[in-house]
């Protein structure tokens, strides 16, 4: 009979997710950076788990020209319930070290791969409506032209050029993905063939 019962591997890369989904908390987890020639340093546009940070004023003043909202944590409902679904992803992770069952891990991989597809599809709403909802008396208006970031990667938008990548949150948990997504393939045997014995 198979057991259902995790390695002592598995359990160590749970307590590893664990400390990663905690870590999220404490530092940005994605940025949007900034570059034009006006500003070779570059600006930064930070997203933590409860907060907006980076050169939120700065780029406020410049988006209030062309009409779009200015940027403030309060106005996110995100910002709210983001730290505790981290916090609780953190308490599961850490609780099925000592469950250590192979299907409550499956469960939970799956819905943590359903929580990163709707986190997505809410940032680029986040990004549409802020790139095209824009002030019609804006100070400055290009016909046709709206302001939306990229999801991720690079993109131009009129004379700057914007990078959406991961910060090291971001990162922290993609670690958590892949990680959980090892344990499951480790504890399921997925990708091993499977011997035949011969005639």
């Amino acid at each position: 009979m198979k057991s259902s019962k995790i390695s002592m591997v598995s359990k160590m890369m749970l307590f590893i997710v664990s400390i990663l989904f905690l870590g999220s908390l404490f530092v940005p987890m994605w940025q949007i950076e900034l570059e034009a020639p006006q500003y070779p340093e570059g600006l930064v546009l930070r997203l933590h788990a409860n907060k907006i940070g980076g050169d939120v004023e700065i780029i406020n003043g410049l988006n209030h020209y062309i009409g779009m909202a200015t940027l403030h944590t309060e106005n996110f409902f995100e910002f709210t319930v983001l730290p505790y679904i981290f916090g609780g992803l953190a308490a599961i992770s850490l609780l099925l070290v000592f469950i250590a069952n192979k299907k409550a891990v499956l469960v939970f991989f799956i819905s943590y791969i359903l929580f990163v597809a709707l986190a997505a599809i809410d940032f680029y709403r986040w990004n549409y409506e802020y790139g095209h909802n824009l002030d019609p008396n804006a100070a400055i208006k290009v016909p046709g032209m709206a302001y939306q970031p990229p999801l991720i990667g690079y993109k131009q938008l009129l004379n700057f050029g914007a990078y959406s990548i991961p910060d090291i949150g971001g990162w922290f948990l993609t670690a958590c993905g892949l990680l959980l997504f090892f344990i499951v393939v480790k504890e399921y045997k997925l990708f091993t063939k499977k011997k035949t014995s011969s005639l």
